[in-house]
């Protein structure tokens, strides 16, 4: 009688410590089967409930719940960050910047997958070196992103390659026409980091190593590219009021005929096209002496560690990274896909013209520095540009450089 009540006592103290699991943090490695939540950037979710609705109805006793996430990135982060220290179970599926694969795995907060059950040998390849960390996939390509130049056809005849004949052409139209010259996302956040990096990588620079273990910035090329900012900003073809722009400001100014050139991601093209028509187009990135490279944006699908459905959520994961929906991401949420077959579909390419452009630059396009830490190392390389293009200029792009790696490597040195 004894042994049948103590069992029965263990039996209640396990569901017991189960259900606080279920609130306060779930057990790590579960790979149940069972409901789960889509949590990701509200800025990308306006086209995917069709998509949830077809899962919905085939997995009656696995639905999957969307959470939206606010859109800037980095309260995106905050939260998903939060609620996986906290070792909460409220996340299954985690919509990922690629920039965070390496914090969010060096953390244990997502589970490494299984790459042969994904098509990634049908992925464009330097999209899922984006999911890969220390030689593990920890997440799935869902969209890719790379920055493209936004130029107004109807003004100039032939775009730019060289940062010199972007300089030239803008002073030109400035002259010419009512419009300034040329803008990306200057203002200090992560944007400029972007913009930065971009400018680095097409002067034939990098900022970590591969491994992202060691400083690499070589002084010279981020005086280079320090220099193309600073020398628009003090010529003016680069306005001011650019100092101020992210994404949606830059899209604006470009789409209402204020701009001659811009820097923005695809997703400015539907727009632009609505309010210019035929009279803008894109190509890639112009650098120092041709084409210059992009900086890889996008989004990856990763497990949450803690999730208690985690064999529904990496099945959800290859649903929702099919050839059919992928190609629906691209028709219906404007948003660049990850198979590389749906870049050369001559139909796609009829109602997306960019499609060839954008795959040159996201094949020529560079990942941002692979670091745990990283978005410490983008607040300090954003806050050090920031201080060398800023009127009255006050620190030379030489000083910025040079104490912006100092204190990148300082964070190198602790992580």
């Amino acid at each position: 009688m004894f042994r049948q009540l103590s069992i029965a006592l263990a039996v209640l103290l396990a569901a017991g410590c189960a259900a606080a699991g279920d609130e306060d943090g779930g057990d790590k490695g579960s790979s149940g089967t069972g409901p789960i939540t889509f949590a990701t950037g509200r800025d990308t979710t306006a086209y995917l409930q069709p998509l949830l609705d077809r899962w919905n109805q085939a997995h009656p006793a696995e639905k999957v719940t969307l959470l939206e996430l606010p859109e800037a990135a980095d309260e995106q982060r905050a939260q998903m960050v939060a609620n996986l220290q906290a070792r909460s179970t409220r996340y299954d599926v985690l919509g990922l910047d690629v920039v965070w694969t390496a914090e969010f795995a060096e953390n244990g907060w997502i589970i490494p997958l299984e790459r042969g059950l994904f098509p990634l040998d049908r992925f464009l390849p330097p999209v899922v070196d984006t999911a890969v960390y220390k030689g593990k996939l920890w997440a799935v390509p869902y969209t890719s992103n790379a920055g493209l130049l936004y130029y107004r056809s109807d003004l100039i005849k032939k775009p730019p390659r060289t940062w010199a004949e972007l300089r030239e052409q803008a002073l030109q139209v400035t002259k010419k026409h009512n419009i300034e010259g040329y803008a990306g996302q200057f203002l200090a956040y992560e944007g400029l980091t972007v913009n930065f990096s971009e400018a680095v990588q097409s002067a034939g620079g990098q900022i970590l190593s591969p491994d992202g273990t060691e400083v690499i910035l070589d002084q010279s090329k981020a005086r280079t590219a320090l220099d193309f900012f600073v020398q628009g900003l003090r010529e003016g073809w680069i306005p001011k009021e650019s100092l101020t722009y992210k994404e949606e400001e830059s899209r604006l100014a470009f789409q209402n005929g204020h701009l001659a050139f811009a820097r923005n991601w695809p997703h400015a093209y539907g727009p632009a096209m609505s309010k210019l028509g035929g009279k803008f187009a894109v190509t890639r990135l112009p650098g120092p002496d041709g084409p210059g490279a992009s900086t890889l944006g996008g989004v990856n699908l990763a497990v949450s560690a803690y999730s208690k459905h985690q064999q529904t959520a990496q099945e959800f994961i290859r649903y929702f990274t099919s050839l059919e929906n992928e190609r629906r991401v691209l028709t219906d949420g404007s948003f660049p896909p990850v198979w590389t077959e749906l870049y050369d579909d001559p139909q796609l390419i009829k109602r997306f013209p960019y499609l060839p452009v954008l795959k040159q630059s996201i094949l020529a396009a560079k990942p941002r520095p692979v670091s745990a830490n990283y978005n410490q190392l983008s607040l300090v390389i954003a806050s050090s540009v920031a201080k060398a293009i800023t009127p009255p200029f006050s620190e030379s792009p030489d000083d910025a450089a040079a104490s912006m790696k100092t204190e990148l490597e300082e964070i190198i040195r602790t992580q």
